[in-house]
């Protein structure tokens, strides 16, 4: 997990010296394009996306990113609090909350509510969230414009200080636009990953196949449609892929 020192850390490191002088917002998100540039996995991503969120946005006592599993719905893969993941997992179970409703609201995807105290927009989490200490919220949707589908939320509470004001949810809203780029590109990057291993399998299957069926086009002087036959028939008969009968064939011809 990459801590608040680590990210102190690589401010230090991706913000150039002639850089120092722009303001701080300016050198965070700086710093924080570059490290993105740096991420491999979507965990990568996301703890670089919280720790950011909380040294830019002044209000953010807690930070959290949804995340929408087509298998097990909602989660918390990272926070800065565990109460954040209290906060969350509320949420999921009751199905109304920021975070929820930034999944699924159009346009930017901005949800916000300065007073939990007083809320009726979420009528039954308001109430608990405010009875954990949590004042005000603000969720943006992943991605937070576009025709994508929404991936998840980037979720910043404050507990008893003042509320979250439009200057803040503007940073929110570039900070999820700099989460949602990463994680298409990391995801895009794994799936390129997985067709490429999948396609290397298929390749040597492939050419294991092709071996087989000249040792047995040899051995037994069949055509190269017999020997797949013969090697389809095997593969059926022993219930085991034909792939891996071509490569026992195939490294144990001595013996055969």
């Amino acid at each position: 997990m990459t801590t608040d020192q680590d990210w102190a850390e690589d401010r230090q490191r991706f913000v150039s010296p002639d850089d120092r002088g722009a303001g701080p917002l300016a050198a965070e998100f700086v710093a924080l394009a570059a490290a993105l540039l740096e991420a491999n996995t979507v965990a990568d991503v996301l703890e670089r996306v919280i720790r950011s969120a909380k040294a830019v946005v002044s209000g953010a006592d807690l930070v959290s990113v949804t995340l929408r599993d087509p298998e097990r719905g909602f989660h918390t893969p990272v926070e800065t609090d565990a109460l954040a993941t209290r906060l969350d997992e509320l949420q999921y179970r009751l199905d109304e909350g920021p975070c929820v409703a930034a999944t699924r609201r159009e346009g930017m995807g901005l949800v916000h509510e300065t007073d939990l105290t007083v809320s009726e927009q979420f009528p039954r989490w308001a109430p608990a969230a405010a009875d954990l200490g949590v004042r005000g919220v603000l969720a943006v949707g992943l991605f937070p414009d576009g025709d994508a589908p929404r991936m998840g939320a980037l979720n910043l509470y404050t507990l008893e200080g003042g509320p979250l004001d439009v200057a803040e949810r503007d940073v929110a809203l570039v900070l999820a636009a700099h989460a949602s780029t990463a994680l298409a590109a990391t995801q895009a990057c794994a799936a390129s990953d997985l067709e490429a291993a999948q396609l290397r399998r298929a390749l040597q299957s492939r050419d294991v196949i092709g071996q087989a069926k000249g040792i047995l086009m040899e051995r037994r002087g069949v055509s190269a449609e017999e020997a797949f036959d013969i090697l389809r028939r095997t593969s059926q008969q022993l219930n085991v892929k034909l792939a891996q009968v071509a490569e026992t064939l195939a490294a144990r011809r001595s013996e055969l």
